[in-house]
């Protein structure tokens, strides 16, 4: 149940946990960790449970005050995973949908994703204040071209601290991205213990992708989980998405989504 840590940078990583929260938490962590990447086939004609895996996305940079607490209500209604929405607005969304089960999604770095990392933990932690549940954060493009992977290790490692206590997504904008490249960034995802990589921004020069999402599930060990987006539009898209290995899917077309399963079931 991958309680042996083989990786050096894991076994650091791990160490350090149990200095913070002792062996027992420790414990429960790791363990955490073997099951929590299973992959679950959902019911394609139940638009509750392909809700529940829709991250639904609010990240125009027009979007109003008031759009996005109407957003937030249907979120609700619909029964989404979680809605995605930018920094500024996580106080209106906690407010909007407090008590409804739904969570709040916020991004760092994002889109572009080349602030310091300081900058990106600033900017979940304030999250974490007011209210997020869930930090999808770009990683920083540049290093990884420049094959800065120390530094991609420190971010992610204090990405990890700032916001512990919650769901961490990495973005690596694969659009960009070799192959190798994708491979690595996945493989230091697990080893400081994120709990996903996410393949687009949506923003970038491609979104998701049936290849893409396969390699990242196959890089994940079943220790983390996969997020698809970018392009994702119909409930066919979702389903291939979730074939390939994605437990999570980030769209702005989750109604639509949901109203063809709807439809689909009837």
């Amino acid at each position: 149940m991958y309680l042996i840590l083989i990786c050096k940078r894991r076994q650091e990583y791990y160490r350090q946990r149990t200095t913070d929260y002792g062996p027992l938490t420790l414990l429960c962590y790791i363990v955490g960790m073997a099951t929590k990447a299973s992959n679950k086939m959902i019911d394609l004609n139940n638009p509750k449970e392909v809700a529940s895996i829709i991250d639904q996305t609010l990240l125009q940079p027009t979007a109003t005050s008031d759009q996005v607490q109407e957003f937030c209500q249907e979120a609700a209604a619909l029964g989404f995973a979680s809605v995605c929405i930018a920094p500024c607005w996580v106080k209106v969304a906690a407010r909007a949908i407090a008590s409804s089960g739904v969570r709040i999604c916020t991004v760092a770095g994002f889109p572009l994703g080349f602030e310091p990392w300081e900058l990106k933990v600033q900017t979940a932690q304030a999250a974490l204040a007011g209210g997020a549940d869930e930090i999808d954060y770009v990683v920083n493009l540049g290093a990884v071209k420049g094959g800065d992977y120390e530094l991609i290790a420190a971010e992610m490692e204090a990405m990890r601290r700032a916001a512990d206590s919650v769901v961490i997504k990495v973005i690596l904008e694969t659009g960009y991205l070799t192959q190798q490249e994708k491979r690595k960034l996945c493989q230091l995802a697990v080893d400081t213990g994120l709990d996903y990589v996410k393949t687009s921004t949506g923003f970038g020069p491609a979104g998701a992708s049936v290849d893409d999402v396969k390699l990242l599930a196959e890089c994940s060990q079943s220790i983390i989980k996969v997020k698809a987006a970018g392009g994702i539009r119909t409930l066919q898209d979702l389903e291939e998405m979730v074939v390939a290995g994605a437990h999570r899917i980030g769209t702005s077309a989750g109604r639509e989504i949901v109203a063809e399963a709807a439809a689909a079931g009837k």
